[in-house]
């Protein structure tokens, strides 16, 4: 089977004090998105890895490439005004029958993961990793609030894996602010997701604390 994995940045991270795209951040040495391809390049060297980004980043981009003598190849898309309309431009770009999409910051993803994502594919159309909830939660109604069984849901991860037909055929949808991630999107055309174990490691790098947990985590490896 070919596999594309299409990884997709944002913009400036606000949230993290800095005045660079959370990808950019450099985590021992290397920006975030750097140890994301590497990752899915050490999955599997075949893999067809296109890299989604802001328009106004991609100079910066390539300049970090030169910098860090970055090797591994791939191709760039340019990112849209929704996250939805920058997965379908990298949509554009992939010729694989397996299609994957990755949050550019979750560099800690396992090989396993990966590969159950793209495995399971043999037998369903779309692959979504989850991991369990440990905290209580509670359901908010206005000015009341109740205990709900945490069993009942899952933290959602990526990569969210699709075969081309079902995944080119959801992108051809009218954006909807009700979509928060591809399985969202695929599931209003009718396709059941399928669920398999994520790894807890697979955060995302979204604030300060997550950068602090980040480092922890790469220091380890």
């Amino acid at each position: 089977m070919t596999k594309s994995i299409i990884i997709t940045a944002g913009g400036i991270g606000k949230r993290m004090g800095k005045n660079i795209p959370k990808q950019f951040i450099e985590l021992k040495g290397l920006p975030i998105l750097m140890h994301t391809i590497n990752r899915f390049y050490e999955y599997d060297n075949d893999i067809q890895i296109v890299v989604v980004l802001p328009k106004k980043h991609i100079a910066d981009w390539q300049q970090l490439i030169k910098k860090h003598q970055f090797k591994i190849s791939h191709q760039i898309a340019e990112g849209g005004k929704e996250r939805f309309d920058s997965i379908k431009n990298g949509l554009q770009v992939t010729t694989a029958n397996f299609i994957g999409v990755h949050d550019a910051v979750r560099p800690f993803v396992s090989i396993e993961v990966i590969d159950n994502c793209f495995k399971a594919l043999q037998h369903h159309q779309a692959v979504v990793p989850v991991v369990s909830i440990k905290e209580s939660l509670r359901e908010i109604n206005g000015a009341k609030s109740k205990s709900v069984d945490r069993n009942c849901f899952k933290i959602v991860q990526t990569p969210q894996c699709f075969t081309k037909d079902v995944i080119h055929l959801a992108y051809q949808q009218n954006y909807s602010s009700l979509f928060t991630d591809d399985a969202s999107v695929v599931e209003q055309t009718g396709v059941k997701i399928h669920l398999v174990n994520g790894n807890d490691e697979n955060i995302k790098i979204t604030t300060p604390f997550d950068l602090k947990i980040a480092n922890v985590i790469i220091n380890q490896l």
